[in-house]
């Protein structure tokens, strides 16, 4: 009489790095894997077992989206697994770039002793907009938020800002509403969001590519001073673009 098939068949045990991988990988919306390996801190080679165990067991699915490396994006299983409860969808071709560009963000500034000594915690894009369910009207979403706790010796403590990865110029009174409508928020996405007694973003912080710089630049001279005092132009880290 053969073996009944047991209850767990095809689940593998996740490790506290599986864990932090599989919800990095759902809130980013996909990784590349030089990247994902980065984040996960092993070789190249390391990182191809770890997500073909992934896919082994249904978690994730794999493959060549465009030029570069290739991409790791979750199964309706592996945002099961998380918990996190997002739609399970291939990474867009067109917005490859940007994705990549906003986790090399996210990375750079995870590793970075200011944001760890500070217990910052990054927000994405993916989470803001799962806890308004999508209905945020016409305002922008940024691309990120990074909080800061309320720690005594932190330089920057309680403050939320902004994050905003920058490709490609968009128009410049396109690039200085939305700084505006970032600078003047007062409250959380969403209905009913209670809103504060001063602004939200304590700054607001572009990370652009050389192309975008110029527009970026040119829509924060075109902002009221105090309000350009609260930007911050940068240029994006290494690794956000192939």
């Amino acid at each position: 009489m053969l073996a009944g098939r047991r209850a767990d068949a095809g689940l593998i045990r996740l490790t506290e790095p599986d864990v932090a991988g599989l919800v990095l990988c759902a809130e980013q919306y996909g990784a590349p894997y030089d990247l994902f390996a980065t984040a996960l801190d092993v070789r190249p080679d390391r990182l191809r077992a770890v997500v073909a165990r992934w896919r082994h067991a249904g978690y994730a699915a794999t493959g060549t989206l465009g030029p570069g490396p290739a991409w790791c994006w979750l199964t309706n299983a592996g945002m099961t697994v998380t918990g996190l409860g997002y739609p399970a969808v291939r990474p867009a071709i067109s917005r490859l770039a940007h994705i990549r560009a906003v986790l090399a963000v996210r990375l750079w500034l995870e590793c970075g002793e200011v944001y760890q000594d500070g217990r910052a915690w990054w927000r994405s894009k993916r989470r803001i907009r799962a806890a308004i369910g999508g209905r945020v009207g016409a305002a922008h979403v940024p691309d990120a938020e990074v909080h800061w706790p309320s720690l005594d010796g932190s330089p920057y403590a309680g403050q939320v800002w902004a994050i905003e990865a920058e490709l490609t110029p968009k128009p410049l009174m396109r690039t200085v509403t939305i700084m505006r409508g970032l600078l003047a928020r007062t409250s959380d996405f969403g209905p009913g969001a209670p809103a504060a007694h001063g602004p939200r973003y304590a700054q607001v912080i572009y990370l652009t590519a050389p192309a975008a710089r110029p527009i970026v630049l040119r829509a924060v001279d075109a902002l009221p001073v105090a309000l350009a005092a609260r930007v911050v132009v940068r240029d994006l880290p290494e690794g956000a673009a192939l």
